[in-house]
């Protein structure tokens, strides 16, 4: 559908090119130098996708839900804004998170580019977790989402690590709120009449 659309309007291979012209000038702003090793989680890997589960099961689900949820009421900016777990599935905003800022938020408790001054009510599990353990949680979670926000989630990946396979034969669509990453790579969104 959109995908389709997207394709036949600018070309798959310019989105591409457009993209990682953004992501390679855009290293300051993702908070990941060239050099540094960046946590791509595989979510086309069925053994680290089922070694997630039951991870996530017994260290996040408490607070994030059974089936990704969220607390209720994560949604809401009040005094209580930031103490809520947010959803990991599509209704909430992981997905619009580089695989390498929600390795941070896991094993630190912050993203790495967070001023010093935020506070953060996600615990830190560097001392419970493997980095191999939460490269499998995060594995887990992008399976669930639809396809439409894994392409567009691994478009923040440097190289776009973590396109699923198939991106490029699937109908798929992009959510809404990605006409603003498409903006940022000066790619026509085709509801822009473009």
């Amino acid at each position: 559908m959109l995908a389709g659309r997207l394709a036949r309007v600018v070309g798959w291979r310019s989105i591409a090119a457009s993209l990682t012209a953004v992501i390679v000038v855009g290293w300051g702003t993702a908070g990941v130098p060239p050099s540094a090793a960046t946590h791509i989680a595989d979510a086309n890997d069925t053994a680290m996708v089922s070694r997630g589960k039951r991870i996530y099961a017994v260290h996040c689900a408490s607070c994030h839900g059974r089936y990704l949820q969220g607390q209720p009421l994560w949604q809401l900016v009040d005094d209580y804004a930031g103490r809520r777990a947010p959803a990991h599935d599509e209704t909430g905003h992981t997905w619009q998170h580089s695989d390498e800022d929600l390795f941070e938020m896991t094993k630190y408790g912050r993203f790495a580019s967070a001023p010093s001054r935020y506070v953060s009510y996600m615990p830190a599990f560097r001392d419970e977790l493997s980095d191999q353990q939460i490269l499998a949680v995060l594995a887990f979670i992008k399976a669930r989402w639809p396809l439409g926000l894994r392409v567009a989630q691994a478009m923040l990946n440097p190289g776009h690590s973590g396109m699923p396979p198939d991106a490029a034969e699937a109908d798929w669509t992009f959510p809404p709120v990605c006409k603003a990453i498409l903006r940022q790579a000066n790619v026509p969104h085709p509801s822009d009449g473009e």
